[in-house]
C-alpha cells in the first residue's frame, strides 16, 4: 500500500510553524492517480479548445468580427488573470484549515463554472451589442470559476510530494486526461453539435469532482497564520528568482503554443481548404498523439530530466511548424502527419513544465505552504499567454488582410505566417530562456 500522503479530516492544523520537509518517496498507484486526476478531463473543456472553438463559433453563428473577438478574449482573460495570485492566496488558506475545505471550494467552483460556459456557448441573445456584453459577463463567471477550481486541484498534486520521476508522473496523469477532455471538446461540436459538448462537460466534471472527493490526500504542512505572514505570501513566488526564470520560459511557450490553437480552425478551412467533415480528425489525431505520447516523454525524463526533456519538445515543435509553413491548398496527408508530430511536441508542454514547479516547491528553502499562490501566479501566465495569442494574432491577421473564407493570396499567407512561422520563433526564444534557467538553477545533472 502507498504510504500516507497527509490527512484529509476536517480539524484545523495546528498553528506552529515547521521545517519544511525534503521530499518524500511516493508511489501512487494507477488507481489513485486516475482519482487525482480525471477532474483535468473537464477542466481541458475551459482551456485550449475555448480558445479554438470560441472564436470561430461566433463568428460563423452571429457575424463577429475578429477583432472585437480578439479584443473581447484579450480583455475578459486579462481582467481575470488579475484575480488568480489572491486566489492562490486564499486556498492556501483552505489547505491551512483542512483538505475537505479545499474540497468544498472546488465544489462551488465547479457549480459555478458548469453555469458560466453554457451560457457562453448558448447565449440567449443576439443582438450584437447585447450579445458582447452577455459574453463578457460569461467569460469572467467561465474564468474565474475555472481558475478557483484549476489552482486548487494543481496544489493539490504538488503537494503529494514525490521526486522528479513521480512528480511528472503526478501531472502527466492530469494532463493525459485533460488531453482527452480536449479531444472530446474539440470533436464533440462538429459531429453531435454544441449541446452535446455541455453535456458531456457536466457530466464529466460531477465525475471529476466525486473522484478527487475520494483521491489521495495531500501533505498538510502546519505552518503559522498570522496577518504578517499572510501579507507576504502573496508575493513570496516573485522573492525567488528560479520561479520567475521558469514563469517566463512557461510564459513564451505558452504563447507560441496558444497561437495556432487560436487559429487551427482559419488555417484548415481557408489555408488547406479542407472540407468541413475532416476538420475534427485532425484536431483529434493532435491531441491523441498528445496523450499517447505521454508515457515516452515520462521515460525521456527518467533518462535526461525533466528540463532537457522540455527542450526536446521544443525543438520537435519547431521543426514540425517550420514544414507546416510551406504547406497549401489540397495538403491534407501532410497536414495530418503536422498533426501527429505536433500532438507529440504537445505531450512534453503539459506535462513537463508544471513538474518542473513542483520541484521547485519541493526543493529546500522553497515554501510549499504557498502552493497554491505559485500555481494563482502559474494560472495568471497561462491566461495571459493565451489572451495575448488571441488578442494580437487576430487583428494582426484582420489588419494584415485575412477575412474567415478569404481566399487571396495576401490573406492567406499572413494566416500561414501567424499559423505557424511566428509560433516557431517564440519557441526558440522559449528554448534559449529554459536552457539559460537550467544552467542557473537546475543543473543537468539534476534528476
Amino acid at each position: 500500500m502507498p504510504a500516507v500522503l497527509g490527512s484529509e479530516s476536517d480539524q484545523p492544523a495546528a498553528a506552529a510553524p515547521v521545517a519544511t520537509p525534503a521530499p518524500r518517496s511516493v508511489s501512487l498507484s494507477a488507481r489513485q492517480s486516475l482519482a487525482y486526476g480525471l477532474l483535468g478531463l473537464p477542466l481541458a473543456f475551459v482551456s485550449l479548445p475555448l480558445y479554438v472553438l470560441l472564436p470561430h463559433h461566433y463568428a460563423r453563428e452571429f457575424g463577429l468580427p475578429l477583432a472585437t473577438l480578439g479584443a473581447l478574449l484579450l480583455a475578459a482573460r486579462l481582467a481575470d488573470a488579475l484575480i488568480d495570485p489572491f486566489l492562490g492566496r486564499w486556498i492556501d488558506r483552505c489547505f491551512r484549515r483542512s483538505a475537505r475545505s479545499v474540497q468544498r471550494l472546488g465544489a462551488l467552483a465547479a457549480l459555478l463554472l458548469a453555469l458560466g460556459l453554457t451560457g457562453l456557448f448558448l447565449p440567449p441573445l443576439r443582438a450584437a451589442n447585447a450579445l458582447l456584453l452577455w459574453a463578457a459577463a460569461a467569460l469572467l463567471l467561465t474564468y474565474a470559476a475555472y481558475s478557483l477550481l484549476a489552482i486548487a486541484h494543481q496544489s493539490w498534486g504538488a503537494r503529494l510530494g514525490g521526486d522528479e520521476v513521480e512528480r511528472g508522473r503526478i501531472v502527466a496523469w492530469r494532463e493525459g486526461a485533460g488531453l482527452f477532455g480536449v479531444v472530446l471538446a474539440s470533436v464533440l461540436p462538429a459531429w453531435q453539435g454544441i449541446g452535446a459538448m455541455l453535456a458531456v462537460f457536466a457530466i464529466s466534471l460531477a465525475l471529476g469532482c466525486l473522484a478527487w472527493w475520494h483521491s489521495p490526500p495531500p501533505h498538510m504542512l502546519q505552518a503559522a497564520v498570522d496577518a504578517g505572514r499572510i501579507s507576504v505570501s502573496f508575493l513570496e513566488p516573485w522573492r525567488q528568482p528560479a520561479f520567475r526564470g521558469l514563469l517566463g520560459v512557461f510564459l513564451l511557450n505558452g504563447i507560441a503554443t496558444a497561437i495556432p490553437a487560436t487559429l487551427v480552425l482559419f488555417f484548415i478551412e481557408d489555408r488547406l481548404q479542407a472540407p468541413a467533415a475532416q476538420q475534427p480528425l485532425f484536431l483529434l489525431s493532435y491531441f491523441l498523439a498528445a496523450a499517447l505520447g505521454l508515457p515516452l516523454w515520462l521515460r525521456l525524463v527518467r533518462v535526461w530530466g525533466l528540463a532537457r526533456s522540455w527542450l526536446l519538445g521544443m525543438g520537435l515543435s519547431v521543426a514540425v511548424f517550420s514544414w507546416a509553413a510551406a504547406l497549401g491548398a489540397g495538403d491534407l496527408i501532410r497536414f495530418g502527419l503536422v498533426c501527429l508530430l505536433a500532438g507529440l511536441a504537445l505531450g512534453a508542454d503539459l506535462a513537463l513544465p508544471g513538474a518542473l514547479l513542483a520541484g521547485l516547491l519541493a526543493e529546500p528553502g522553497q515554501r510549499d505552504q504557498y502552493a497554491a499562490t505559485y500555481f494563482g501566479w502559474w494560472n495568471f501566465a497561462t491566461k495571459l499567454n493565451l489572451a495575448l495569442a488571441a488578442g494580437l494574432a487576430l487583428p494582426l491577421l484582420a489588419w494584415w488582410g485575412y477575412e474567415p473564407g478569404s481566399r487571396s493570396a495576401q490573406g492567406l499567407l499572413a494566416l500561414s505566417w501567424a499559423y505557424a512561422v511566428l509560433p516557431c520563433g517564440l519557441k526558440l526564444l522559449a528554448a534559449a530562456a529554459l536552457w539559460r534557467w537550467n544552467r542557473l538553477h537546475h543543473p543537468w545533472s539534476s534528476r
